[in-house]
């Protein structure tokens, strides 16, 4: 791959990273910041399957917002990568940050583009899984709230 490849590669990629990383948490934080009054004005509180929706629903909205918080990092890293004029450099100088931050073991080779962005698109999946959950807990607890 040439450096200009690489760069473009990289750039794009973080420009994806970006864009998946914000809707799942903004689509989250509205229901979220709706769901209180919803359930409160429909009288959610006296089904107690609908409060356990709610909950499961909770529980994974944190999940998938924690996750966008991690893909979005990635997201900086991948576009600190792509400054830098080849792979090896960029690796190089993601991992040493990784490793002055204490949050990765410092390597004696940078990981290949391709294996590091295997690893965050299995992260992608992951939010994708929790943010399917929520979805359907959330409309779960719509469909069994009383009217």
């Amino acid at each position: 791959m040439t450096d200009e490849a690489y760069q473009q590669r990289t750039g794009r990629f973080a420009d994806m990273l970006i864009k998946q990383s914000a809707w799942p948490a903004a689509i989250v934080l509205v229901c979220d910041g709706f769901a209180p009054l919803v359930a409160s004005a429909r009288g959610a509180l006296q089904a107690p399957i609908a409060v356990l929706a709610l909950l499961v629903a909770a529980a994974s909205a944190v999940v998938v917002l924690g996750f966008s918080a991690l893909l979005g990092f990635d997201a900086l890293l991948f576009r600190l990568m792509s400054t830098h004029p080849d792979e090896i450099s960029g690796g190089a100088a993601v991992d040493d940050m990784l490793a002055r931050m204490c949050l990765k073991p410092a390597l004696s080779s940078p990981r290949p583009l391709d294996d590091r962005i295997a690893g965050t698109r299995r992260l992608l999946a992951r939010q994708r899984i929790a943010f399917a959950i929520f979805a359907i807990a959330f409309l779960a607890a719509g469909f069994w709230m009383p009217r």
